[in-house]
């Protein structure tokens, strides 16, 4: 699974304001309406009936918002730091501050799953978290996760 090709330097963001989950999920989709030339209201509607199903909020201040999106021919996703925690529900209760936003068409589904696998074995680390809380720029903070980079 090449992650580069999915989640790119340019839809990575830090510092990223949001004082609710579902104001996160709005600005998400704004985001990713321009990275990805996609209707932003089909984005939010989409990550919204998803979250509504279930947080994605998998714990240890992570969350991957994803959604199929009509139209979409490959997984394309965004890397966002919080500004400030925020209550994602996830199931620990630990304020979220880290999103992989994954977005695929429905026939992705398969592949979707395999980007889902792939960020699960980055995140398997500890020192991948750590380093991408410290990093201090959305370089560093891309690169300490593209590169598996170990604090």
């Amino acid at each position: 699974m090449n992650l580069p090709n999915i989640i790119r330097p340019e839809h990575t963001f830090i510092g990223v304001s949001a004082p609710t989950k579902w104001r996160a999920l709005q600005t998400i989709a704004d985001k990713a309406a321009k990275a990805f030339s996609v209707d932003g209201q089909t984005i939010l509607k989409a990550l919204e009936a998803r979250e509504k199903l279930g947080s994605t909020g998998i714990g240890n201040g992570i969350a991957i918002p994803h959604a199929a999106i009509d139209g979409m021919t490959s997984p394309r996703g965004l890397l966002i730091r919080f500004a400030q925690p925020l209550d994602f529900e996830a199931i620990d209760d630990i304020p979220t501050d880290i999103a992989f936003v994954l977005l695929f068409g429905e026939n992705n589904r398969g592949e979707y799953l395999n980007v889902l696998s792939a960020i699960a074995r980055r995140l398997q680390s500890d020192g991948v978290i750590v380093a991408m809380r410290k990093a201090r720029t959305v370089d560093e903070f891309y690169s300490d996760f593209i590169a598996d980079s170990r604090v």
